[in-house]
C-alpha cells in the first residue's frame, strides 16, 4: 500500500510539473511600462514573460501610423528585446506581438507607450504636407472635370448632337480623369496614415484609402468614365445613348457615395440631393465645350443643338438651385457660418461664381440664341460667353475641391460619445466611448445581468484589438465607482477603422463572463 501511495504521489507531482511546463506563457512586465509616457525615445523595449518564448511576429507601428520594419527582435530566455529605431517620431508607439509559448501555442498582445506625450487628441489633426495637399486638390479637380466635362460631354454628344459634336475634348478629359482617380485614391491613403509621398509605392495607403467611402466612390467614378469612353466608340446611336445615360447615373452615385454633403443627416435626403445636383452639373458643364466647338466652326447643327439643350436646361437649373440650397442649409446650420468659417467662405465664393454663371446662361438663352435664329450666324458673342462660362465652371470646381481640407460647420459641433451595446444570456453591457474618435479615448462601462438587472462584479477588464492592422489585444483594467460604472481612462487608439472590443467580467472567484463585439472608430 505504501508503494502504491508513493507511486500515486509521484504521478501527481509529475502531472503538476508537466502542467507548469506546458502552460501558456504570460506577459509579466514591460520596459517601458505599458501605457507610460517617456521623455526621450528608448533604445529598446523589453517584454518579460513567465517562461521562455519564441517570437513569431513583432510589429512596430510608430506615431505617424507607419509599420516599421527596422526594429530588431532578439529573444533571451523569458525576455523579448526589441531594438527600436532612433528616428521614432514623438507621440504614441504601438508594439503588436505574437510569441510561441513552451506548449507550442501562440500568445498575442499589444504594448503602447508614448514619447513626449500621447498622439494628438481629436481636434489637433495635423495638416497634410503642402505638396501632398496640392496633389490631393489637383487630382480632385481632374476627377471632377472628367465626370462633369467628360461624362457630361459624352451624354451631350450622344443625346443632343450625335452627328455634329467633336470628340477630342470629351475623350481627353475622360482619359486624363482615369489616372487622376488613382492618384486621388493613393493621396487619400497617404493623408490618412500621415505618410510622405514616397509611401505611395507601398500597399498600406491604398488599403487604407480603399477602406474609406472615397474608395468605392472613385471606383464608381472610374467606371462612369470608362462607360463614357466606350459610348463614344459605339457605332449604334442607341448603344451610345444607353451607355452615356448609365455613365451619368454613375456620376451622381459616385458623388453621393462620399464627401461632406452625402454624410450629413438625413442621408436619404442629402445623398439624393447630391445625386441630382451632380447629374445637373454634368448636363450643364458637359455641353459647354461641344457647343463651343460647334460655334467656332459655325456648323449648321449649332442652332438645333442649342435649342435642344435649352429646352432641358431650365428644369435642370431649377433642380441645381433647389438641391444646392438644401445642401447649403444642412451644411451651414446657421447663416453666420457663411462668414465665420472657412467652409462658408468657400461656399460664398462658389455662390458668387454660380450667380455670374446663371447670368451668362440667361444671356445665352434669351438674347444670343435668338440672334442666331433671326439672322446671319455671328457666333463671336456666343463664343466669348461660353468661354467665360467654362472658365467659371473650372473655378467653381477648384473651389469645391478645396472643401476637402475644411469640415462643414455642422461637423464642428461637439461630437456625442460612441455608444456600444453588447448582450448575452448572462450579462448586458452598455459602453460609452468618449470622444469616440481615433486618439485618446475614455471607456465607461455599465454592466448588468442578462435581464438588465444589477450585476455585482469583482473585476472588469477591457480588451481591444484591430485585426485589420494585425494589432493584437490591448488590455486595460477598469476602475469601479460608487455609481456602479466601470471606467478605463486615456486609452490610446491611434488608428481609425474597425476595432474588436472584449470585456471580461469576474463575477466571483469561480465565474467569469466574457462579452465581445466590434465597432467602427471614426478618424479625428
Amino acid at each position: 500500500m505504501t508503494r502504491i501511495a508513493a507511486a500515486f504521489v509521484a504521478l501527481l507531482w509529475a502531472l503538476c510539473a508537466a502542467t507548469s511546463a506546458f502552460a501558456h506563457a504570460s506577459l509579466i512586465s514591460t520596459e517601458p511600462r505599458d501605457g507610460s509616457v517617456v521623455a526621450q525615445a528608448p533604445d529598446r523595449l523589453e517584454l518579460r514573460f513567465n517562461e521562455a518564448v519564441t517570437p513569431a511576429v513583432v510589429r512596430l507601428i510608430d506615431a505617424e501610423g507607419r509599420a516599421r520594419d527596422d526594429a530588431a527582435v532578439n529573444a533571451v530566455d523569458e525576455t523579448i528585446r526589441i531594438t527600436l529605431p532612433g528616428d521614432l517620431p514623438r507621440g504614441t508607439q504601438l508594439i503588436s506581438y505574437r510569441v510561441i509559448s513552451a506548449d507550442g501555442h501562440p500568445v498575442a498582445g499589444s504594448v503602447v507607450f508614448s514619447i513626449g506625450g500621447p498622439t494628438a487628441t481629436p481636434g489637433r489633426q495635423p495638416n497634410p504636407d503642402s505638396t501632398l495637399a496640392i496633389l490631393i486638390w489637383l487630382s480632385r479637380i481632374a476627377v471632377y472635370l472628367a465626370l462633369f466635362v467628360g461624362a457630361g460631354g459624352a451624354f451631350f454628344e450622344a443625346w443632343i448632337a450625335p452627328d455634329r459634336a467633336p470628340r477630342t475634348t470629351t475623350i481627353a478629359a475622360l482619359w486624363f480623369g482615369l489616372p487622376s482617380a488613382a492618384v486621388s485614391l493613393g493621396c487619400q491613403g497617404l493623408d490618412l496614415l500621415g505618410l510622405p509621398i514616397s509611401g505611395i509605392a507601398t500597399i498600406a495607403p491604398w488599403q487604407a484609402a480603399t477602406a474609406t467611402t472615397l474608395g468605392p466612390a472613385l471606383f464608381i467614378a472610374a467606371a462612369a468614365m470608362g462607360l463614357s469612353i466606350v459610348s463614344r466608340r459605339c457605332a449604334a446611336a442607341s448603344s451610345a445613348r444607353s451607355l452615356s445615360a448609365v455613365a451619368m447615373i454613375g456620376v451622381g452615385v459616385s458623388l453621393a457615395a462620399s464627401g461632406h454633403a452625402g454624410a450629413a443627416s438625413p442621408q436619404w435626403l442629402t445623398r439624393s440631393a447630391v445625386f441630382l445636383h451632380g447629374i445637373g452639373v454634368a448636363y450643364w458643364a458637359g455641353a459647354l465645350l461641344p457647343l463651343l466647338a460647334l460655334a467656332r466652326r459655325r456648323e449648321q447643327g449649332l442652332l438645333p443643338a442649342l435649342q435642344r439643350f435649352s429646352r432641358a436646361a431650365l428644369p435642370v437649373v431649377a433642380v441645381l438651385v433647389l438641391t444646392g440650397l438644401l445642401l447649403a442649409i444642412i451644411q451651414l446650420e446657421s447663416f453666420r457660418a457663411l462668414i465665420d468659417t472657412k467652409y462658408g467662405w468657400i461656399l460664398s465664393a462658389k455662390l458668387t461664381l454660380v450667380a455670374i454663371l446663371l447670368g451668362l446662361a440667361a444671356l445665352n438663352r434669351f438674347r444670343l440664341t435668338p440672334q442666331l435664329e433671326s439672322g446671319p450666324q455671328n457666333t463671336r458673342p456666343l463664343i466669348r460667353s461660353m468661354l467665360f462660362e467654362f472658365a467659371l465652371v473650372v473655378g467653381i470646381l477648384a473651389l469645391i475641391a478645396g472643401w476637402r481640407f475644411t469640415p462643414p460647420p455642422r461637423a464642428l459641433t461637439v461630437r456625442a460619445p460612441l455608444a456600444i451595446h453588447i448582450h448575452s444570456g448572462k450579462a448586458t453591457l452598455q459602453m460609452l466611448v468618449s470622444p469616440g474618435t481615433a486618439g485618446i479615448d475614455t471607456f465607461v462601462l455599465r454592466i448588468m445581468s442578462g435581464d438588465a438587472g444589477p450585476l455585482q462584479a469583482k473585476e472588469v477588464t477591457l480588451i481591444l484589438s484591430q485585426p485589420a492592422r494585425d494589432i493584437e489585444p490591448i488590455e486595460r483594467r477598469a476602475v469601479g465607482s460608487a455609481d456602479g460604472n466601470w471606467t478605463v481612462r486615456d486609452v490610446p487608439l491611434p488608428f481609425a477603422g474597425r476595432w474588436r472590443v472584449g470585456v471580461e467580467v469576474l463575477v466571483t472567484d469561480f465565474e467569469k463572463v466574457a462579452l465581445e463585439d466590434e465597432f467602427d472608430l471614426p478618424a479625428r
